[in-house]
């Protein structure tokens, strides 16, 4: 299968249209067009169907999507590889990682990084943990920085313990307390993080058995922050989250105490790039926090 022909299709599964696939790939959506044609020839069924909204995989066209990914995933290693063994470091690292991680911690790591290696391309895509998780599942990210949850199918690394706190009004009675019960949030109006999908919350809530009285729900972590400072309830999110946020909110330890595992995930060591291992290294190494992530984490990749 030629390579033109594969990313074409790639580019066009990805962004449901072919004007759209000419965009990313800088082609015409003719040329596109006649580049997945010519793929679907080549197997012999259509991948595609096309309608004036755009186009859609086929049931057969699904199932050659993955092949095709790892199919670009060895060609690229390979040539990764061979510039490797010429002296080079040069390729494209796609990372996945929560929101704060990406504003707060991964900045500085890209920066030293391209310093040392400016031929990498860096690609940086963000997204709460169901999303992360997908897009190492499907290969479309090298490394993930999410916390860590029981029967990941991929290789970790921790990097930090982040404690979990919570967000109050000011005029919240327990504004200045030294702690807030957690199973208060069961009586308070609640304001749930992720559209009500954030698993860190949710594992939380399900290991000490409260049932939260959500009132309400949005995607980004500041809008709970502003909705809290406007006194429309009480949110519970991990610190780093907060760090750097100017909003007028008490934010004061749970009880009982809790934290999360935020960490590197990747497919394997065998696996990944060159560019992929280096980075790796480099945020280990600046990143840790812990003693237990320190002891030759970053050596070993």
């Amino acid at each position: 299968m030629e390579t033109a022909r594969c990313r074409a299709f790639l580019a066009a599964a990805e962004t449901g249209s072919f004007s759209r696939a000419a965009e990313v790939l800088r082609y015409t959506p003719s040329g596109v067009n006649q580049l997945v044609s010519a793929l679907e020839k080549e197997v012999g069924f259509s991948l595609f169907s096309r309608s004036t909204k755009g186009v859609a995989l086929t049931a057969n066209g699904q199932l050659l999507l993955p092949v095709i990914r790892e199919i670009l995933h060895q060609e690229d290693r390979l040539f990764e590889l061979s510039a490797q063994m010429n002296g080079l470091l040069i390729g494209t690292v796609t990372i996945a990682a929560y929101s704060s991680i990406a504003t707060h911690w991964l900045p500085a790591v890209i920066r030293a990084f391209q310093q040392d290696y400016p031929h990498v391309e860096i690609k940086l895509m963000e997204g709460i943990w169901q999303e992360v998780s997908q897009w190492l599942e499907e290969r479309t990210a090298d490394i993930g920085f999410l916390s860590y949850q029981d029967n990941m199918p991929f290789e970790w690394i921790p990097l930090a313990e982040d404690p979990m706190v919570a967000l109050l009004p000011r005029s919240h009675p327990l504004a200045e307390a030294s702690g807030y019960p957690l199973e208060n949030c069961g009586r308070d109006s609640f304001i749930m993080p992720a559209l009500g999908c954030d698993d860190d919350v949710e594992a939380l809530f399900a290991r000490n058995r409260v049932r939260p009285n959500i009132r309400y729900t949005t995607m980004e972590s500041f809008s709970v922050m502003s909705m809290v400072e406007q006194g429309l309830g009480v949110s519970v999110m991990n610190k780093l989250i907060t760090e750097k946020r100017v909003c007028d909110v008490a934010m004061i330890p749970i009880d009982p105490p809790a934290s999360i595992t935020l960490g590197a995930a990747f497919h394997s060591r065998t696996d990944a790039s060159p560019a992929a291992k280096m980075f790796l290294k480099y945020a280990v190494r600046m990143l840790t926090r812990t003693e237990a992530c320190a002891n030759g984490k970053a050596d070993s990749l």
